[in-house]
Protein backbone atom coordinates (compact mmCIF):
# COMPACT_ATOMS: atom_id res chain seq x y z
CA UNK A 1 0.00 0.00 0.00
CA UNK A 2 1.37 3.40 -1.01
CA UNK A 3 1.80 6.23 1.51
CA UNK A 4 -0.96 8.26 -0.13
CA UNK A 5 -3.40 5.38 0.27
CA UNK A 6 -2.50 4.92 3.95
CA UNK A 7 -2.87 8.64 4.62
CA UNK A 8 -6.33 8.65 3.04
CA UNK A 9 -7.34 5.64 5.14
CA UNK A 10 -6.09 7.38 8.29
CA UNK A 11 -8.07 10.56 7.59
CA UNK A 12 -11.20 8.60 6.63
CA UNK A 13 -10.99 6.58 9.87
CA UNK A 14 -10.76 9.80 11.91
CA UNK A 15 -13.77 11.44 10.32
CA UNK A 16 -16.43 10.14 12.71
CA UNK A 17 -14.83 11.14 16.03
CA UNK A 18 -11.85 13.29 15.11
CA UNK A 19 -9.52 10.83 16.89
CA UNK A 20 -7.85 7.50 16.24
CA UNK A 21 -5.58 5.46 18.49
CA UNK A 22 -2.25 3.90 17.46
CA UNK A 23 -3.69 0.45 18.20
CA UNK A 24 -6.63 1.11 15.88
CA UNK A 25 -4.27 2.25 13.14
CA UNK A 26 -2.15 -0.87 13.50
CA UNK A 27 -5.29 -2.98 13.16
CA UNK A 28 -6.47 -1.11 10.07
CA UNK A 29 -3.23 -0.63 8.13
CA UNK A 30 -0.92 -3.24 6.71
CA UNK A 31 2.14 -1.34 7.89
CA UNK A 32 4.78 -1.39 10.61
CA UNK A 33 4.56 0.94 13.63
CA UNK A 34 7.54 2.91 12.26
CA UNK A 35 5.75 3.40 8.92
CA UNK A 36 2.59 4.54 10.67
CA UNK A 37 4.58 7.05 12.72
CA UNK A 38 6.10 8.45 9.53
CA UNK A 39 2.64 8.72 7.95
CA UNK A 40 1.37 10.62 10.97
CA UNK A 41 4.38 12.90 10.93
CA UNK A 42 3.72 13.83 7.28
CA UNK A 43 0.03 14.43 7.96
CA UNK A 44 0.88 16.61 10.96
CA UNK A 45 3.44 18.63 9.03
CA UNK A 46 0.80 19.19 6.35
CA UNK A 47 -1.61 20.47 9.01
CA UNK A 48 -4.14 17.67 8.55
CA UNK A 49 -3.81 16.15 12.04
CA UNK A 50 -2.34 16.70 15.49
CA UNK A 51 -0.46 13.90 17.19
CA UNK A 52 -1.55 13.40 20.81
CA UNK A 53 -0.93 10.85 23.57
CA UNK A 54 -2.14 7.47 22.34
CA UNK A 55 -2.93 8.49 18.76
CA UNK A 56 -3.87 11.46 16.60
CA UNK A 57 -6.77 13.88 16.30
CA UNK A 58 -8.14 16.29 13.73
CA UNK A 59 -7.14 19.92 14.44
CA UNK A 60 -9.98 22.10 15.74
CA UNK A 61 -12.64 19.83 14.30
CA UNK A 62 -16.10 21.37 14.80
CA UNK A 63 -18.97 18.93 14.67
CA UNK A 64 -21.33 20.85 16.94
CA UNK A 65 -24.11 20.64 14.35
CA UNK A 66 -23.79 16.88 14.10
CA UNK A 67 -25.48 15.17 17.01
CA UNK A 68 -26.03 11.51 16.14
CA UNK A 69 -27.40 9.04 18.61
CA UNK A 70 -25.23 6.49 20.34
CA UNK A 71 -25.32 2.86 19.26
CA UNK A 72 -25.23 -0.11 21.60
CA UNK A 73 -27.50 -1.30 24.40
CA UNK A 74 -29.72 1.47 25.86
CA UNK A 75 -28.58 2.56 29.32
CA UNK A 76 -31.84 1.62 31.04
CA UNK A 77 -31.50 -1.92 29.70
CA UNK A 78 -27.76 -2.25 30.30
CA UNK A 79 -28.04 -1.20 33.94
CA UNK A 80 -30.06 -4.34 34.75
CA UNK A 81 -27.64 -6.75 33.05
CA UNK A 82 -25.16 -8.58 35.33
CA UNK A 83 -26.19 -6.21 38.13
CA UNK A 84 -24.80 -8.17 41.14
CA UNK A 85 -21.39 -8.37 39.48
CA UNK A 86 -21.46 -4.66 38.64
CA UNK A 87 -22.40 -3.79 42.22
CA UNK A 88 -19.46 -5.80 43.56
CA UNK A 89 -17.12 -4.16 41.05
CA UNK A 90 -18.39 -0.72 42.03
CA UNK A 91 -17.79 -1.46 45.71
CA UNK A 92 -14.23 -2.63 45.01
CA UNK A 93 -13.52 0.44 42.86
CA UNK A 94 -14.76 2.84 45.53
CA UNK A 95 -12.36 1.22 47.99
CA UNK A 96 -9.48 2.49 45.84
CA UNK A 97 -10.46 6.13 46.42
CA UNK A 98 -8.69 8.19 49.08
CA UNK A 99 -10.58 10.79 51.14
CA UNK A 100 -10.46 14.28 49.64
CA UNK A 101 -8.94 13.31 46.28
CA UNK A 102 -10.14 14.10 42.79
CA UNK A 103 -11.32 11.30 40.50
CA UNK A 104 -12.82 10.98 37.01
CA UNK A 105 -15.67 8.61 36.12
CA UNK A 106 -16.98 7.84 32.65
CA UNK A 107 -20.66 7.31 31.95
CA UNK A 108 -20.99 3.54 32.22
CA UNK A 109 -23.48 1.39 34.07
CA UNK A 110 -20.66 -0.22 36.09
CA UNK A 111 -19.03 3.05 37.16
CA UNK A 112 -22.47 4.18 38.34
CA UNK A 113 -22.35 1.43 40.98
CA UNK A 114 -19.46 3.24 42.71
CA UNK A 115 -21.59 6.21 43.68
CA UNK A 116 -23.40 4.76 46.68
CA UNK A 117 -20.02 4.04 48.33
CA UNK A 118 -18.48 7.52 47.85
CA UNK A 119 -20.46 9.53 50.40
CA UNK A 120 -18.52 10.96 53.32
CA UNK A 121 -15.18 10.91 51.52
CA UNK A 122 -15.13 14.57 50.44
CA UNK A 123 -14.25 13.70 46.84
CA UNK A 124 -14.16 15.90 43.77
CA UNK A 125 -15.64 14.00 40.81
CA UNK A 126 -15.38 14.92 37.14
CA UNK A 127 -17.87 12.95 35.05
CA UNK A 128 -19.64 13.21 31.69
CA UNK A 129 -22.62 11.18 32.97
CA UNK A 130 -25.83 12.82 34.16
CA UNK A 131 -26.79 9.50 35.79
CA UNK A 132 -23.69 9.76 37.97
CA UNK A 133 -24.37 13.44 38.67
CA UNK A 134 -27.87 12.53 39.88
CA UNK A 135 -26.46 9.80 42.12
CA UNK A 136 -23.86 12.10 43.68
CA UNK A 137 -25.92 15.26 44.21
CA UNK A 138 -27.36 13.93 47.47
CA UNK A 139 -23.84 13.67 48.91
CA UNK A 140 -23.24 17.11 50.40
CA UNK A 141 -19.50 16.61 50.74
CA UNK A 142 -18.99 15.45 47.12
CA UNK A 143 -18.09 18.15 44.61
CA UNK A 144 -19.28 17.31 41.07
CA UNK A 145 -17.86 18.78 37.86
CA UNK A 146 -19.14 18.37 34.28
CA UNK A 147 -17.42 19.05 30.96
CA UNK A 148 -19.16 21.24 28.40
CA UNK A 149 -20.82 19.75 25.36
CA UNK A 150 -24.06 18.31 23.99
CA UNK A 151 -26.31 16.04 26.05
CA UNK A 152 -27.07 12.69 24.40
CA UNK A 153 -30.52 11.99 25.77
CA UNK A 154 -30.55 8.21 25.40
CA UNK A 155 -27.42 7.69 27.50
CA UNK A 156 -27.53 10.98 29.46
CA UNK A 157 -23.90 11.61 28.55
CA UNK A 158 -22.32 15.00 27.82
CA UNK A 159 -20.03 14.88 24.78
CA UNK A 160 -18.15 17.71 23.08
CA UNK A 161 -17.14 17.85 19.41
CA UNK A 162 -13.72 16.38 18.66
CA UNK A 163 -10.97 18.94 19.03
CA UNK A 164 -13.03 21.21 21.29
CA UNK A 165 -11.59 22.16 24.69
CA UNK A 166 -14.41 21.01 26.97
CA UNK A 167 -12.77 19.92 30.21
CA UNK A 168 -12.54 22.19 33.27
CA UNK A 169 -9.09 22.85 34.72
CA UNK A 170 -9.09 19.92 37.09
CA UNK A 171 -6.45 17.42 38.17
CA UNK A 172 -7.65 13.92 38.99
CA UNK A 173 -5.08 11.16 39.43
CA UNK A 174 -7.53 8.28 38.91
CA UNK A 175 -9.89 7.53 36.04
CA UNK A 176 -12.59 4.90 36.52
CA UNK A 177 -13.98 3.74 33.18
CA UNK A 178 -15.99 0.95 31.61
CA UNK A 179 -15.89 -0.70 28.19
CA UNK A 180 -18.17 -2.57 25.82
CA UNK A 181 -15.58 -5.30 25.33
CA UNK A 182 -12.04 -6.15 26.40
CA UNK A 183 -9.54 -8.35 24.61
CA UNK A 184 -5.83 -8.65 23.88
CA UNK A 185 -6.09 -5.58 21.65
CA UNK A 186 -7.40 -3.43 24.50
CA UNK A 187 -10.66 -1.83 25.67
CA UNK A 188 -13.33 -1.16 23.06
CA UNK A 189 -16.59 0.74 22.72
CA UNK A 190 -19.43 -0.05 20.33
CA UNK A 191 -19.83 3.59 19.31
CA UNK A 192 -16.89 5.56 17.92
CA UNK A 193 -18.40 8.78 19.27
CA UNK A 194 -17.46 7.67 22.78
CA UNK A 195 -13.81 7.09 21.91
CA UNK A 196 -12.73 10.73 21.65
CA UNK A 197 -14.54 11.59 24.90
CA UNK A 198 -12.86 8.75 26.80
CA UNK A 199 -9.50 9.64 25.30
CA UNK A 200 -9.86 13.11 26.82
CA UNK A 201 -10.23 11.49 30.23
CA UNK A 202 -7.42 8.98 29.69
CA UNK A 203 -5.01 11.69 28.63
CA UNK A 204 -5.60 13.53 31.94
CA UNK A 205 -5.28 10.48 34.20
CA UNK A 206 -2.27 9.18 36.08
CA UNK A 207 -3.95 5.83 36.80
CA UNK A 208 -6.51 4.20 34.49
CA UNK A 209 -8.84 1.78 36.29
CA UNK A 210 -11.04 -0.34 34.01
CA UNK A 211 -14.27 -1.74 35.48
CA UNK A 212 -15.92 -4.55 33.49
CA UNK A 213 -17.94 -7.63 34.37
CA UNK A 214 -16.71 -10.93 32.95
CA UNK A 215 -19.27 -10.92 30.11
CA UNK A 216 -17.16 -8.23 28.43
CA UNK A 217 -14.25 -10.62 27.83
CA UNK A 218 -15.35 -11.89 24.46
CA UNK A 219 -14.45 -11.76 20.80
CA UNK A 220 -15.89 -8.50 19.55
CA UNK A 221 -15.34 -5.79 17.01
CA UNK A 222 -15.41 -2.17 18.02
CA UNK A 223 -13.53 1.09 18.23
CA UNK A 224 -10.41 0.68 20.33
CA UNK A 225 -10.33 3.20 23.17
CA UNK A 226 -6.94 2.21 24.57
CA UNK A 227 -4.46 -0.64 24.46
CA UNK A 228 -3.78 -2.85 27.45
CA UNK A 229 -0.51 -1.00 28.04
CA UNK A 230 -2.51 2.09 29.04
CA UNK A 231 -4.57 0.26 31.70
CA UNK A 232 -3.13 0.13 35.21
CA UNK A 233 -5.85 -1.74 37.14
CA UNK A 234 -8.72 -3.95 35.97
CA UNK A 235 -11.62 -4.83 38.29
CA UNK A 236 -13.94 -7.67 37.32
CA UNK A 237 -15.82 -10.66 38.76
CA UNK A 238 -14.66 -14.27 39.24
CA UNK A 239 -15.99 -15.29 35.81
CA UNK A 240 -13.00 -13.83 33.96
CA UNK A 241 -11.52 -16.47 31.60
CA UNK A 242 -8.15 -17.92 32.58
CA UNK A 243 -6.66 -16.95 29.23
CA UNK A 244 -7.56 -13.32 29.89
CA UNK A 245 -6.05 -13.49 33.38
CA UNK A 246 -2.79 -14.58 31.77
CA UNK A 247 -2.99 -11.84 29.12
CA UNK A 248 -3.50 -9.18 31.80
CA UNK A 249 -0.61 -10.54 33.86
CA UNK A 250 1.69 -10.41 30.82
CA UNK A 251 0.63 -6.80 30.25
CA UNK A 252 1.51 -5.90 33.86
CA UNK A 253 -2.06 -4.96 34.77
CA UNK A 254 -3.14 -5.30 38.41
CA UNK A 255 -6.21 -7.56 38.51
CA UNK A 256 -8.82 -7.18 41.26
CA UNK A 257 -11.54 -9.84 41.52
CA UNK A 258 -14.66 -8.44 43.17
CA UNK A 259 -16.77 -11.06 44.92
CA UNK A 260 -20.51 -10.57 45.16
CA UNK A 261 -21.61 -9.85 48.71
CA UNK A 262 -24.96 -8.70 50.10
CA UNK A 263 -25.07 -5.02 51.02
Amino acid sequence: MHAEEREKLILDAMHATGFISYRDLEARLDASPATIRRDLTRLEEAGHILRVHGGAKLPDADRSGDVPGLSGTPFEQAITEHLPAKQAIGRAAAALCAPGEGIMMDGGTTTLQMCTHLGGMGLQVLTNSLHIVDALLAQRDTRVLLPSGTVFREQKIVLAPAGEASMPRFHAPKLFMGAAAVGPQGAMQQDVILVAAERRLIDRAETVILMVDSSKFKSSSGAIVCGLEEIDVLITDPGIPQAMRETLAEAGIKLIIASEMPD
